[in-house]
């Protein structure tokens, strides 16, 4: 339950203040996709070529934050939906802050993708689809989570016993599960680019 005591304060730095001292507007990119679809590579990779260019950045990963903000919870699908809710707001205070702050996580369900999307204005939420096949994912298997999945360790996991929801209209869709890393980046790179972004 929300309290009825409290009142926004309004700061007097502000988000446009931030993003001229950083010389760059400050957005959310969502990488979402399959386990092993290469979404925390991805992540990773944009915000090393970002740092490079003195960008301010940020990426909030999905084991990371499962490790302290979010680690009360579990997998189920209320789970689930609460720790996209938790990590949607806490990428808009980033935005306020104005840092461009990059996302990975599996976000299986369409419906938490555009709630998060909703927290921002239009234009602010960049969905990159990281798209490699569940043969691709299960064939990496990098963490060995699908091995588990298969024999029964692990329930609801996505692919497997859980559904994923492929992003409907994403502002990017990376072939993740093809493409050379470099090729993946330059991708998202050309994207800021073009919208304006750096």
């Amino acid at each position: 339950m929300k309290s009825s005591n409290v009142v926004w304060h309004t700061a007097t730095i502000t988000r446009d203040h931030r993003e001229k001292q950083s010389g760059h507007r400050s957005v959310i990119l969502w990488f979402t996709g399959l386990s092993g679809a290469g979404k925390s590579t991805l992540a990773h990779a944009v915000e090393e070529h970002l740092f490079q260019r003195h960008c301010r950045t940020f990426t909030i990963d999905g084991d990371n934050v499962r490790h302290g903000l979010c680690a009360d919870l579990g997998f189920s699908s209320d789970d689930r939906v609460e720790n996209i809710r938790r990590v949607g707001e806490l990428a808009k205070l980033f935005t306020e802050a104005g840092v461009l702050v990059l996302t990975a996580f599996i976000s299986p369900f369409q419906a938490d993708r555009d709630r998060v999307r909703a927290l921002v204005p239009d234009g602010e939420f960049i969905e990159v689809y990281c798209q490699a096949s569940l043969d691709i994912c299960e064939g990496r298997d990098v963490k060995g989570l699908y091995k588990k999945a298969r024999s029964g360790e692990i329930a609801h996991f996505t692919g497997i016993s859980s559904p994923y929801e492929p992003p409907t209209s994403p502002e990017l869709t990376v072939n993740t599960g093809e493409a050379t890393i470099e090729a993946c980046v330059a991708q998202v790179i050309q994207y800021l680019e073009a919208q304006g972004i750096i």
